[in-house]
């Protein structure tokens, strides 16, 4: 129970990474609040959870809204008068070029991506900064540190939630607050699913995605949930500002 009576809020909690982590805290004793678009994946999700003997609470949230940030968080203090991890897993990947990305396509990108995460952090700080410790954790990439061709806003996204993590590390770290990121390598989910159909030739894709992670698969979100989860544990209080790599190797190119 490494998350004994903590209270963590988890965007994009219905799906893929944010599932299953959300899945992984309540089974380690946190009190849980999932946020997402679709209330549908979210019921699905809290059932699921009902089915192995664990609560989760939902909220129907837009992150690249910031008055549905404002609610969420209010909600969760308002419930449970603490927040002590925030997990911007929230995201989405358009499959384009620069010049063949869509106006409304790199906008949505960073609404959600990069909006997102700066929305919950912004109202979320002020109740760990009252509380004097919590811990936040952004789902970068490992295309945060690198890039691939064909995915210009997703990379460019991700690049600012490497740089943003970095920037709110630097500025709280004195304060009690501990600002990591997740860099996941190619993790069979919903979104990597419609990537790989999105794609001209998805064969050719999947043997890209394969030969640069040499461990020779595809990630899998319950590996992604428990690297988040050793980022939230209070037993490596002095990493800070990292950039934490489950990537089968592809960063070690």
């Amino acid at each position: 129970m490494k998350l004994k009576d903590k209270v963590a809020i988890i965007t994009g909690g219905s799906l893929g990474l944010g599932e299953a982590t959300a899945l992984l805290f309540a089974k380690e004793g946190a009190k849980v609040v999932i946020t997402g678009r679709k209330e549908k994946t979210l019921k699905l999700t809290a059932e699921k959870a009902k089915k192995e003997g664990q609560e989760l609470e939902y909220l129907v949230s837009d992150v690249s809204k910031e008055e549905d940030c404002k609610i969420a968080v209010e909600h969760t203090i308002n419930k449970y008068g603490r927040i002590d991890i925030l997990f911007n897993n929230a995201g989405v990947l358009y499959v384009a070029t620069t010049h063949e990305t869509p106006t409304d396509k790199w906008e949505e990108t960073f609404d959600i991506n990069v909006k997102g995460t700066y929305f919950m952090s912004k109202y979320t700080i002020p109740q760990m900064l009252k509380q004097g410790k919590g811990t936040i954790v952004n789902n970068s990439s490992v295309l945060g540190i690198k890039a691939i061709p064909g995915v210009a806003a997703y990379n460019a996204s991700k690049g600012a939630i490497t740089q943003l993590t970095r920037s709110m590390a630097l500025e709280y770290a004195n304060k009690g607050i501990r600002v990591n990121a997740i860099c996941p390598g190619t993790i069979v989910t919903p979104m990597v699913e419609g990537f790989l159909n999105n794609a001209p030739d998805r064969k050719a894709v999947e043997d890209f995605l394969h030969f640069m992670q040499p461990v020779g698969r595809f990630g899998k979100p319950e590996e992604i949930a428990h690297a988040v989860l050793f980022l939230c544990d209070d037993n490596v209080e002095f990493m800070n500002g990292a950039m934490l790599s489950v990537d089968g190797c592809w960063s070690a190119w």
